[in-house]
Parts: C-alpha cells; sequence; structure tokens
C-alpha cells in the first residue's frame, strides 16, 4: 500500500511539472527596487539594473514551479553617486567581497490568480527565508506568439538581519535609515521555444 501512495504521489508531482516551462527573463520590462526611510520621514527608493533569473511557470494552473535570481549588489542605483557608492562599501553590501544577492524559490501557494513565494534569501553571505506575495499576475501572447507571464513580487525585510547594519543616531532620536526594506519587484518573461 505504501508504494502504491508513492507512486500515486510522483506521478502527480511529475505530470504537474510536465506543464512547467522555462522562461528567459525581458531585462527591458522588469524591474528589482526598493524602498527605505530616510531619517524616519522620508521614503528613499532605488533598485539594482543588472540581474538574471530562472523561472518555471505553468499557464493551466498558474503555478511557479522555480525562480532562482541572481542580482549584481554593484549595479544599485538610486540615482545619487555618492550614496550608491556608499551601499557598495562595506557598510552596506561589501560589492566586492560579496558581488551577488540571490533568492531561491522553496514553494509556491496559489490564492486565486496570485500566490505567495517562500525562498531563500541570500545578502552579504547571510541567507533567510522571505515571503514575498505574488501580485496582478497576468498572462498574454505577445505580437510574435510568444507566451509572455507579469508579476510583481512584494516583499519586507529587516536588513540587519542580512548584516547591513550601518547607521547614524540622529539628535532628536531615531536613527538616519530605517531598519525595514520594501521589496518591490516588477517581472516580464517570455517563455523558451
Amino acid at each position: 500500500m505504501k508504494s502504491l501512495i508513492k507512486f500515486v504521489v510522483a506521478t502527480i508531482f511529475s505530470s504537474t511539472l510536465a506543464f512547467a516551462t522555462p522562461h528567459t527573463i525581458d531585462g527591458s520590462h522588469t524591474e528589482v527596487g526598493f524602498s527605505v526611510k530616510h531619517l524616519m520621514i522620508t521614503n528613499v527608493k532605488g533598485e539594482f539594473t543588472k540581474f538574471d533569473a530562472e523561472l518555471d511557470f505553468d499557464y493551466k494552473t498558474k503555478v511557479f514551479n522555480k525562480l532562482e535570481a541572481k542580482i549584481e549588489t554593484k549595479s544599485v542605483d538610486t540615482g545619487i553617486e555618492k550614496r550608491d557608492n556608499h551601499l557598495r562599501s562595506e557598510d552596506f553590501f561589501f560589492a566586492e567581497k560579496y558581488p551577488k544577492i540571490t533568492f531561491e524559490m522553496k514553494s509556491y501557494k496559489v490564492d486565486g490568480d496570485e500566490g505567495v513565494m517562500i525562498g531563500n534569501l541570500t545578502i552579504r553571505g547571510v541567507t533567510k527565508e522571505v515571503k514575498l506575495e505574488v501580485e496582478d499576475l497576468g498572462t498574454i501572447k505577445d505580437f510574435n506568439g510568444n507566451n509572455r507571464v507579469g508579476f510583481t513580487l512584494k516583499g519586507k525585510i529587516n536588513r540587519g538581519d542580512f548584516d547591513l547594519k550601518w547607521n547614524k543616531a540622529l539628535e532628536l532620536g531615531g536613527f538616519a535609515v530605517g531598519e525595514e526594506v520594501k521589496i518591490t519587484v516588477e517581472i516580464e518573461a517570455v517563455e523558451n521555444k
């Protein structure tokens, strides 16, 4: 009986994966963004301009079976060169020693047309499990007849958990840089043929 159950589970699992197809990220329509409080009163926004990802998506079930991403820390861009150089330094990302931020999906749970993705995020050699909400999931055939999927990933992390601890205390209380970092990633990907 146990072997029959194992066979059924394996068959269901393999048939689910059979419909998932690899995709290539469309870099010109993808943005890896973040925001963090400055002086506890405003949000500073930034992005990473160099990244790559491997993505498997099932159009029938709207399930992600794989998402693995690599982001180049040197590509951080907030629009201010002095601040970007500080972010690349040992105070923050230490880009020379840790050239990549990585994300590897562990599970995905469908919730209607959206869902929740759980995965391992690694920054500065520190790996933590994070939860990302998948929003605005949509699919379409483009002008060339290629299947495309687009979606938004949203989540929050505490930067201190990843050894991004630099800060300055303010005279009136509080700190120069907030601890919470909001992540917003807009992804468009095209199915490989």
